[in-house]
């Protein structure tokens, strides 16, 4: 049930009673509700068999099926005689996985589970979120990439080559999905600091899309996971006898181009114009091209660049709290200078303006950057500076040491994003201690390998007085009085509720501010008690909730602004937002079922 009120203004608001939207935008029906939310994948009964149920993933439901479901669907027999609930299983998952000491069979597991149970797989994950997320995704998703040649078992997503070139559309077609509403693609160049793994970053698509289902409940049967493989420049893998990918160097130039126009393209004609593209792990030289070139013609955003910068921003926000201080009281100073950490400075100078009322140029006044080649300054004899880095070119001799940079920059925050590990050497974070009160420093490169120092080492070198977060996990450490809980300023608080905010409110193209909001959201719901011990952000089990309220303020922000193109207009967002998640729950197997009245079998008396 639903009706409309006028606020006044012409514009014409929605309320409703427990209901979720069949169609968002321009859309083919393909869900029906189910008692607790969504279903993601409809049945129609003629068409399916009682094996169907044993053998699609999307049916299967282990030993849960009822006595009656196993009779009617002549599957009576095929399993063991207890009938277990879901929640049972669950345990018996997490407790079969708990098993393993190795991070690789434990994401192996998980893998198997997916392949053979999809809603017990998100259970499972979405009810146990903090212990396996650095399964799942990053680290262990790095070195389950490096190996995915021999772990490759079925297919989860789709290989769309080069040499498919000027048939790109045909291969989308294979897909079985009918309703795509959000994909994740990479190319394979630059898997997390691990570099060029070509056609075996599949990983990443999978890993990423199966967070934004556990997470922000965007169901499975609305998501796609897609690599394109256009060779690979790493020689090992080229030489390796189980790669999975194109056996010849990198495709590059007009015809790579041309390649990635056909594919956007292609995407559009297949499932609509409103299909949230979402890049990962393209080369730095690609992706700041393709995000500058696509962003105002598809639904589309860079994660590496823009999700990463939404977290990050959202840590400093939090920061602020810890230190009680504001953002124009801060210098910052960023080893590397690629997608991330441009990212990240962006949104600062952007979050200056919007908060503080600091223009945009002189926020980017604020922020030091170095390079492999050294202090991005104007005129740099060494090196140059490519377009994208110029902005955060200042007036300063050049200088190439990290630690010469920070004595003379004598910067409040430092940003380490180019995966060099342990570059924050002691003498820098003792440094940086001398010079702050409460130096504000973060690792975020990943995998755990590659982090610029660990957060023992920022608190033992600091004294304890680090305000420290970090892109891959850390143990708590005690010391200094204290026990510290770092946070892990994880892509995972931002990319799967700005995701759902997206598709929920048809948001045609995705700019920055989208980000700030999702920033500004995630900060608020870090609570004192997470700065008591350190922690910058909200726990991670409390991801889903997370990611609901942040798709809200993403949907409040694109009502208010104009971008949503859902209508009429949710008058409870929230509420809106929640009837579209993914139910993991299992619902009945079997059609429904009801009576006529005795009547409609009375003989016709002539």
């Amino acid at each position: 049930m639903m009706f409309t009120n006028s606020n006044g203004n012409g514009v014409h608001k929605v309320k409703q009673n427990d209901h979720h939207m069949d169609r968002l935008g321009a859309r083919p029906v393909g869900r029906q509700s189910s008692s607790q939310g969504v279903e993601a994948f409809s049945v129609v009964p003629s068409q399916v068999t009682g094996m169907d149920f044993l053998r699609d993933p999307k049916l299967y439901k282990g030993m849960a099926f009822s006595l009656e479901e196993r009779q009617t669907l002549g599957i009576h027999g095929l399993l063991p005689p207890r009938i277990k609930t879901q929640e049972e299983m669950a345990e018996h998952s997490m407790r079969n996985l708990r098993r393993f000491d190795d991070p690789l069979n434990k994401y192996m597991f998980m893998a198997d589970l997916l392949e053979r149970n999809e809603k017990l797989f998100y259970k499972v994950l979405s009810e146990n979120t903090e212990e396996l997320m650095p399964i799942v995704y990053t680290p262990t998703v790095g070195l389950a990439c490096q190996k995915f040649g021999l772990a490759f078992k079925r297919p989860k997503g789709l290989f769309i080559t080069i040499h498919d070139k000027g048939h790109v559309y045909e291969v989308l077609k294979n897909w079985p999905g009918q309703d795509v509403r959000c994909i994740v693609v990479t190319d394979g160049e630059r898997i997390l600091g691990l570099g060029d793994l070509g056609a075996q970053g599949m990983g990443i698509p999978v890993g990423k899309l199966a967070l934004n289902t556990a997470i922000a409940g965007i169901p499975p049967s609305h998501t796609l996971p897609i690599t394109l493989d256009v060779g690979t420049n790493r020689q090992e893998l080229l030489d390796d006898i189980d790669y999975i990918g194109l056996r010849h160097k990198r495709v590059t130039g007009q015809e790579y181009d041309d390649f990635i126009d056909e594919f956007m393209q292609a995407v559009v004609r297949r499932y609509g114009q409103n299909t949230l593209i979402q890049f990962e792990d393209f080369g730095n030289h690609n992706a700041f091209r393709f995000l500058e070139k696509y962003r105002d013609k598809y639904c589309t955003f860079n994660d590496d660049i823009q999700g990463t910068a939404s977290v990050a921003v959202a840590g400093i926000l939090a920061a602020l709290k810890a230190t009680n201080t504001k953002l124009k009281d801060h210098t910052f100073l960023f080893q590397g200078a690629g997608e991330a950490a441009l990212g990240i400075a962006n949104l600062i100078a952007m979050a200056m303006e919007k908060r503080e009322g600091v223009p945009y140029e002189e926020g980017l006044k604020r922020v030091w950057l170095k390079d492999s080649k050294g202090l991005i300054v104007k005129d740099r004899p060494d090196g140059g500076i490519s377009i994208h880095k110029a902005p955060w070119a200042h007036e300063h001799k050049p200088m190439t040491d990290l630690g010469e940079i920070v004595k003379e920059i004598k910067p409040t925050v430092l940003i380490g994003a180019a995966a060099i590990p342990n570059v924050f050497t002691p003498e820098i974070i003792r440094d940086m201690a001398t010079f702050n009160k409460q130096p504000v420093i973060f690792a975020l490169s990943n995998p755990t390998s590659k982090a610029e120092c660990t957060a023992e080492q920022a608190y033992v070198h600091s004294d304890g007085r680090a305000v420290f977060a970090s892109g891959s996990p850390f143990p708590t450490y005690q010391g200094f009085g204290k026990t510290y809980k770092p946070g892990q300023g994880n892509n995972a608080y931002i990319f799967p509720g700005t995701s759902l905010g997206v598709i929920c409110t048809g948001i045609h193209h995705i700019s920055d501010s989208v980000f700030l909001s999702s920033a500004e959201g995630l900060a608020d719901m870090v609570q004192d008690s997470d700065l008591a011990v350190g922690r910058l952000y909200p726990p991670l089990s409390s991801l889903r909730e997370i990611s609901v309220k942040i798709a809200t303020k993403v949907a409040i922000e694109a009502y208010k602004s104009g971008s949503a193109s859902t209508y009429p207009e949710p008058e409870d967002k929230e509420h809106f937002i929640r009837q579209q998640l993914y139910d993991y729950t299992y619902d009945t197997s079997l059609p429904a079922r009801y009576g006529w009245p005795q009547e409609a079998f009375k003989k016709l008396e002539i």
